[in-house]
């Protein structure tokens, strides 16, 4: 019961991001040259934040390999999955 209440207590914002993930799906990634637009670059930088943050995690490998595949198969879907369902926790940066 407890994990239920942890999970319905993101709803709000996840209904907040439907409009956003459906307005940033409809766009596309690359203009009419085939180089990256403004909005390609945004996610690249934001994939690759979220691609070190999961290899910082103390985490097995296995779960750090399935968020790392989740996050590099749907780029824009994944981020906003692991963003609000990783459970992630501090990081071990090495700093005490």
């Amino acid at each position: 019961m407890h994990t239920l209440r942890h999970f319905a207590s993101r709803l709000p914002f996840a209904a907040l991001a439907l409009p956003l993930m459906m307005l940033a799906t409809s766009c596309s990634r690359f203009d009419a040259n085939g180089s990256l637009s403004t909005w390609g670059y945004v996610l690249l930088a934001l994939d690759l934040f979220a691609m070190f943050d999961v290899f910082r995690q103390p985490w097995t490998i296995g779960k750090k390999l399935l968020w790392a595949a989740v996050i590099f198969f749907f780029p824009f879907i994944g981020l906003i999955i692991y963003f609000m369902f990783a459970g992630r926790g501090k990081s071990n940066t090495g700093v005490v």
